[in-house]
């Protein structure tokens, strides 16, 4: 009778282990340089202590464990130096562990408990951001939630960064975000294990930072006229119009922001872009310019004032630069840098140096004048001479230059400047191959202000950039001495986003795409296994109710045009196990209607092609409602967005 019921109840295990399905793999994002999955799980119980080694550099990230355990859970979580049955112990290795490097960290988790350990309290701070995504989506959750079992996979990780620098850029100028949304957006870089802040504070359209004896670089630069609409199409607006509609940071509020992502292990590096991208500051003292009549300009509400039809450099329709031949300007950037450089603790800061039009300069009697003093053949050799003059003020406030891959353009600069090379790869690795510290910060992949779907849908600007391009990032090309590579980041510009949600929905996932290239090891990329674990991370994304963009499933559309002249639509995927469906009848198509196998040609008379996407049975894409009069445009301009 024994054997019997030890057969049955082996036969019943073996039953509910299959049942239960495969071992999933934990969804970690960024992927972990090692992770072992073992049997069993950890269960929280519901009175959690956790140990740590007392200090003030691990109060936020103790503070930061202790929130997400018990909001979501509802148990009670306590910490303590001194705790010998502690359920999660976080430890400071007594001896280094050479693996690990100053933000690596090994997080082993047991049926019996969890141990932390790591060489800093940096470490430390991303082991945590790691463990939570091991637990059940709930945990993200603000409030209490019932009926989750809150267990942990067992699992050996072993992790550190590909990387040092790993940053996002947050344009506050064209739009201007407190100081609360920009905690927030802090908060949502540090759990994917970003560690810098690019914080670009200064641009036409608004100067965001007080600097004393300035006051009206912040009465008037960082107020404009409110617009809604595509930023760059507005109309000029009226001298009646309110410029209520903007904001600045005070002093006291940049040190706030500073210490609180200090706290979270995140440098903050400030941008002042100069010497073009300077109206707001030219707008408040007009003596900074060489042009006549800069005293009737206005902060920019994003109306037209730059000619691209020509290409870069642009034609300026106002002069929004500084005078490189003004004593003035030298001035003002002294008193702009000496503050900067008392309010940022970080080593570098960021001076533009982009973009900067020469139309107004070569017509310029101070300009020529000082061409001939100097010895300057050409425009870009001034804004050389300009980047030289403010890196020698950089350099004696204790600080290191970086600006745009533009400022090498006119010669030779000091190997202590370093390059953010935005115009593609090719400015990094010149400045490299020169023997300058590079961050790498592609168009091709790292602006996530291009739109991340077809025009149709996606809020309109100039270019697309797609989840699965933006993963294909790689900060370190194969002919260059990696000692010269920092790292790289994400840019968001905001001249079409208009709050925090719609920032949310530009940076994810494709933030998630790029901490990934900065952290992870290159050989474990695998773009099929990644978007496995967006999706996981989209669920965790819902319940902590941050918004992100679901528009890597909806399909691309490519047209042409065959040889009688009859219009072919092609639709592509991002994701391999989607199925498009489709109507030409103005209906609303689901899984019922027509499966896409290939090419289509639209009925004669059809107006429109109506696509969703589905995964098995459930709707992931959003209904895309194409004119067909579009399609045929593009069939006709060859301009197809993919």
């Amino acid at each position: 009778m024994k054997k019997q019921f030890v057969l049955l109840l082996s036969a019943f295990t073996f039953i509910q282990s299959h049942a239960q399905g495969p071992k999933k793999e934990p969804a970690v994002i960024p992927e972990p340089v090692s992770l072992q999955q073992k049997a069993g799980t950890f269960t929280l119980p519901k009175t959690v202590s956790i140990e740590a080694p007392a200090g003030a550099d691990l109060q936020t990230t103790v503070s930061f464990l202790k929130t997400h355990l018990s909001v979501p859970t509802g148990y009670n979580v306590t910490a303590s130096s001194a705790a010998p049955n502690a359920a999660i112990r976080l430890q400071l290795n007594k001896s280094a562990d050479d693996k690990l490097g100053k933000e690596g960290y090994r997080l082993s988790v047991s049926p019996k408990n969890i141990v932390l350990s790591a060489n800093t309290p940096a470490g430390l701070f991303y082991g945590v951001q790691t463990l939570l995504q091991l637990f059940p989506k709930e945990i993200e959750s603000a409030k209490a939630v019932s009926n989750v079992r809150w267990e942990v996979p067992a699992v050996e990780i072993m992790d550190y960064p590909r990387f040092g620098w790993r940053g996002l850029m947050f344009d506050v100028s064209r739009h201007f975000f407190t100081k609360e949304q920009v905690k927030q957006y802090i908060d949502q870089m540090v759990r994917y294990k970003y560690n810098l802040l690019h914080w670009h504070l200064t641009d036409d359209e608004g100067w965001r930072i007080e600097i004393k004896g300035l006051p009206n670089l912040t009465k008037v630069g960082a107020w404009n006229v409110k617009k809604e609409g595509y930023f760059g199409t507005f109309s000029p607006p009226a001298p009646d119009e309110p410029r209520n509609f903007g904001g600045f940071y005070t002093q006291d509020d940049i040190r706030e922001v500073v210490q609180y992502a200090k706290e979270r292990f995140v440098n903050i590096l400030p941008e002042v872009d100069v010497p073009g991208h300077s109206l707001a500051a030219i707008v408040s003292y007009p003596e900074l310019s060489c042009t006549e009549g800069a005293d009737k300009y206005v902060v920019r509400s994003g109306e037209p004032i730059m000619d691209w039809s020509h290409g870069a450099p642009p034609i300026a329709m106002v002069d929004n630069t500084l005078c490189p031949a003004n004593e003035k300007v030298y001035e003002f950037m002294d008193k702009v840098i000496t503050q900067v450089a008392q309010l940022f603790p970080f080593e570098y800061i960021h001076l533009g140096g982009d973009e900067a039009p020469h139309n107004f300069w070569e017509k310029s009697e101070q300009v020529k004048a000082l061409m001939q003093k100097e010895g300057l053949k050409t425009i870009p050799q001034v804004q050389e001479y300009f980047t030289r003059r403010v890196e020698k003020i950089v350099a004696s406030k204790g600080k290191k230059l970086i600006g745009w891959d533009e400022i090498l353009e006119g010669g030779a600069l000091p190997k202590t400047t370093a390059v953010m090379s935005w115009r593609g790869m090719k400015g990094g690795i010149e400045a490299a191959k020169k023997g300058h510290e590079v961050v790498m910060s592609p168009t091709t992949f790292a602006y996530i202000d291009y739109m991340q779907g077809d025009p149709i849908v996606e809020p309109r600007i100039y270019a697309t950039l797609r989840l699965s391009k933006a993963y294909q990032f790689d900060p370190l090309p194969e002919d260059v001495d990696k000692k010269y590579i920092k790292g790289g980041q994400a840019n968001l510009w905001t001249e079409q986003v208009y709050n925090m949600r719609h920032a949310e929905y530009m940076t994810w996932p494709r933030g998630w795409a790029i901490a990934e290239s900065l952290w992870s090891p290159k050989e474990k990329k695998n773009w099929k296994d990644f978007f496995g674990r967006v999706e996981n991370h989209f669920q965790r994304s819902d319940v902590a109710q941050i918004k992100y963009a679901p528009s890597v499933y909806d399909p691309s559309f490519k047209a042409s045009k065959d040889a009688n002249g009859e219009l072919k639509i092609e639709l592509g995927k991002e994701v391999d196990d989607l199925d498009i469906y489709y109507t030409f009848d103005n209906s609303f198509p689901d899984n019922f209607y027509p499966k896409y196998k290939s090419p289509l040609t639209p009925p004669k008379d059809a107006v429109q092609l109506k696509v969703v996407t589905y995964k098995g049975d459930k709707q992931v894409g959003r209904i895309i409602a194409m004119p067909i009069e579009e399609l045929k445009k593009r069939a006709d301009n060859k301009r197809n967005v993919e």
